[in-house]
Order: C-alpha cells, then sequence, then structure tokens
C-alpha cells in the first residue's frame, strides 16, 4: 500500500501488519488458491504478489482475509454503495392548497394536477389555509378535503385523514400501485 501524506484516516478494515493477533486466516482472492494458511504465509503471499492483505470478516473462525489492491477494494466498495443509493426510491412531496371557499371550477383544476401528481408516483398534501376569520370555516374546510379524498379514490389511498395543524387542515395521499 502507498504511504498516505497528510492526514491520516481511520480505514474500515485492518490490512497487512494492523491485523494481530491470528495464528490462521482463510484466504481468498483473484490469483490465491483458497484456503486456511497461516497468518505468516498469507502476508508472505501477499508480499509476493505485491498486494494488500485484507481482512474482511474478522468474526468468521478463521477470520477471512482477501489478497487485493487496498485502494481499488476501497472504491469497488463505493461504487456499490453509490449504486445501491441510487436504486432506492426517491419520494416527492407535491402540495395542493385550497381556500375554504374554493368554487367547482378551482377544485377540478386541482384535482386534475394532484391526479397528474399521482399518476407520477409522487405523495400529495392537500391543505386547506385558513385566513384571518376564515377559520370559522373548519366544516367546510374538513367536508372540501373528504369530498377531494373520495374523488381521488381511485388513485390514491389516505395516509393522514383531515386535521387541523395551527392554519391549516391537512390530509395526506400516496399512490396506489398499478395493478
Amino acid at each position: 500500500m502507498r504511504p498516505q501524506r497528510g492526514k491520516v484516516k481511520e480505514q474500515p478494515n485492518r490490512i497487512n501488519e494492523k491485523i494481530k493477533g491470528l495464528k490462521e486466516v482463510r484466504l481468498v482472492g483473484d490469483n490465491v488458491e483458497q484456503g486456511v494458511y497461516s497468518y505468516d504465509e498469507a502476508i508472505r503471499i501477499a508480499d509476493q504478489l505485491e498486494l494488500d492483505l485484507v481482512e474482511i470478516s474478522p468474526n468468521a473462525v478463521p477470520p477471512v482475509c482477501k489478497i487485493v489492491d487496498y485502494q481499488k477494494f476501497l472504491y469497488q466498495i463505493k461504487k456499490r454503495e453509490k449504486e445501491a443509493k441510487a436504486k432506492t426510491a426517491k419520494v416527492v412531496l407535491k402540495e395542493i392548497r385550497f381556500g375554504p371557499q374554493t368554487d367547482d371550477h378551482d377544485y377540478n383544476f386541482k384535482l386534475k394536477h394532484a391526479q397528474e401528481f399521482l399518476k407520477e408516483g409522487c405523495k400529495v398534501k392537500a391543505y386547506v389555509f385558513f385566513k384571518g376569520r376564515s377559520i370559522l370555516f373548519k366544516e367546510q374546510g374538513e367536508v372540501l378535503l373528504l369530498r377531494f379524498a373520495s374523488d381521488l379514490e381511485d388513485y390514491a389511498k389516505v395516509d393522514q385523514l383531515p386535521q387541523l395543524e395551527g392554519k391549516r387542515m391537512i390530509i395526506m395521499f400516496s399512490p396506489k400501485k398499478p395493478k
């Protein structure tokens, strides 16, 4: 392994001489005959191949070590982690805002947007915003959100029923899985 300049980072695996207190190790690698070797013999084989002895599974009996270029080994681990992270689903939350006295045209316009968002696989957060004294119309807001939920029944399932948080009454939807 090349000497490093500057700050020395803590390494996730023990390598070469840092593997201490072992009599024998199970050796694996691309150009090595797999099997159980004494620790000294494993280090000698790694030196002959000008590679590093890396402890992969310290809890196994005997511990598993791999003969590999350590920097290349770290690079492959990072690459695998990055690919796994890219495969995880990213949840997008779209918000739709209503007033307590939203008329039918605006309601239908926002309903179409919500349907599109749900088809794309986004979660939808719909809320009624109460300004000033309009908080007196809480019931109208709740009725509006429940109507919205029933209209989106084919596209989404309700995660959270209408709930008043400050000046907002909120309902959450997540898309139904396509069949």
